[in-house]
């Protein structure tokens, strides 16, 4: 074997190495790992009920959840409150998320911005989002306004955070390099300090994403006629054990969806702007 063909051999073969990809890795044993702790769970739980270790009073079979959840849906009951509540979420995670991005730049790119607007936003997140549900519907009434706000408020902050953040730390070399091209204001951070914060922006927006469905129960436990949070709200009062646990297991579920799609967004952001 010649010595350029030795090269070559062993040239290919890291490259080679390198497309195996790890077991924990790969797409399939994620999926199947992700399900092993849930039916693990599902076990127990049937288990603990079917031998009367706690009473169905206080925890329901699954069955019996399963039931509640087929008569809800046969009336339409339970769709109306899935699609009311990610309707409020998605506008409120769409709104928080643009403002969110909007003052990042402003307190992350200007020093006047930070020293005017950074102490009273870090007090403003300090407050409980219950303490603001009396002071929004005061405000705004009862209606879809107060609920939609307060998911924003509980959206912003997180992609506040992160951007900001990441926008200090921008490399400067980089920007003064886009300057002496001409690059200048919204021409700047559109092409240059934008797509330098982009990890920080998706893990920003996946935050927000958890944050407002957090936000979004504390709405609908106060001021709503309609919704998940109102679901819980109504049998807690009527004692419908089964249906407060049919809702957590919703609001758990559309929360992996939405993880699942932002981790999509996330690989394909990043690949193309890494």
């Amino acid at each position: 074997m010649t010595a350029s063909a030795e090269a070559t051999t062993t040239a290919a073969a890291p490259s080679g190495a390198a497309a195996v990809r790890p077991f924990w890795s790969r797409t399939s044993v994620r999926v199947v790992g992700g399900l092993v702790v849930p039916v693990a769970l599902l076990a127990l739980w049937q288990a603990v009920t079917a031998f009367g270790v706690i009473p169905t009073y206080r925890l329901p079979a699954p069955v019996d959840v399963v039931n509640a959840a087929v008569r809800l849906a046969e009336d339409g009951t339970l769709w109306r409150h899935i699609a009311i509540s990610v309707q409020r979420v998605v506008l409120g995670f769409a709104v928080g998320s643009v403002v969110g991005l909007a003052v990042a730049a402003v307190v992350g790119l200007t020093r006047s911005g930070d020293v005017l607007l950074s102490p009273i936003l870090a007090g403003f997140r300090a407050i409980p989002s219950l303490a603001l549900v009396p002071l929004l519907l005061l405000w705004m009434g009862i209606g879809e306004e107060p609920k939609v706000t307060l998911v924003a408020i509980g959206a912003f902050f997180p992609v506040f955070t992160t951007v900001a953040g990441a926008l200090r730390h921008v490399d400067p070399h980089l920007v003064e390099m886009a300057r002496s091209f001409g690059l200048r204001g919204w021409e700047l951070f559109r092409t240059v300090q934008l797509p330098a914060t982009v990890p920080s922006l998706v893990s920003g927006l996946r935050l927000a994403l958890a944050q407002a469905w957090l936000f979004l129960v504390a709405a609908e436990l106060i001021s709503a006629s309609m919704g998940l949070g109102y679901l819980l709200t109504d049998s807690q009062s009527t004692g419908r054990v089964d249906r407060i646990f049919l809702a957590i297991v919703i609001l758990a579920g559309l929360g992996v969806l939405s993880n699942a799609l932002v981790t999509l967004l996330q690989r394909r952001v990043l690949r193309k702007w890494s």
